[in-house]
């Protein structure tokens, strides 16, 4: 039993530390491009960036996410980022990547679809928003207690990120929308399939049964008919403790 939970903690212990370093990687790769899209006077984000119903710009729902419009933008995105991207990537980097890019198409798509004609869009703040959708979500998705309750903390402690969704002129809103649905639909998709137990071996009727004498359950040459119980006793001590 304790074997088992220790190797699933060390699993996750890895995983946590794999999803530090990718975002503070992706951290620092925003960082050196706004570096340089600065120097620009933002070339890169009006040359890179989603203009809105034009079929020639829809690269720009992979590059966008990238580019910002300036220093105070960039920062304002930046520790929200790192925030709900360690959270949503400490289950797993691989599904994270996954869910990430999920959360790119959608959100750049709905701003391609839905925000005014011919205006220019950049910036992470849609794939924050679909990261915190995600968070919210995981943990019912999954049967995950800790995951539930982490999805609760940052629900009550950014709860003014949901005025984000709401139509403004200030922001795209509608990357925030769209990014914000798109991390809920990633934790469906992307949700853990749990392998049911297989069954137990299927009983055949023994000469008792057809009405004919026969050994007494137990007995010498009766059915065998005890499991090992470990596999599901160690199943069950994981869900208990949300693991």
């Amino acid at each position: 039993m304790s074997g088992g939970g220790d190797r699933t903690a060390e699993i996750m212990i890895a995983e946590a530390r794999k999803a530090f370093w990718v975002m503070v990687g992706f951290l620092a790769f925003i960082w050196v491009v706004q570096i340089f899209n600065a120097l620009s006077g933002y070339l890169l984000s009006r040359a890179f960036g989603i203009v809105a119903r034009d079929p020639g710009a829809l690269a720009g729902v992979v590059t966008a996410p990238f580019l910002h419009w300036s220093w105070g933008h960039i920062e304002g995105n930046s520790g929200p980022l790192f925030v709900f991207g360690f959270l949503a990537a400490y289950r797993g980097v691989v599904r994270f990547l996954g869910v990430t890019a999920l959360i790119a198409v959608t959100s750049g798509l709905g701003v391609w679809f839905v925000a005014g004609p011919g205006t220019v869009t950049a910036g992470a703040s849609g794939v924050v928003f679909g990261y915190f959708g995600y968070i919210l979500v995981r943990g019912v998705f999954d049967r995950h207690t800790i995951d539930i309750v982490v999805g609760l903390v940052m629900g009550l402690c950014f709860a003014y990120q949901f005025t984000g969704l709401l139509p403004s002129d200030g922001f795209s809103w509608q990357g925030h929308l769209f990014g914000f649905a798109g991390g809920i639909l990633g934790g469906w998709l992307f949700r853990e399939r749990r392998v049911r137990p297989a069954a137990g071996p299927r009983q055949v009727a023994g000469p008792a049964a057809r009405g004919v004498a026969g050994p007494a359950p137990g007995s010498a040459g009766g059915p065998a008919t005890s499991a090992d119980p470990s596999r599901a006793a160690l199943i069950k001590e994981l869900d208990d403790l949300g693991l």
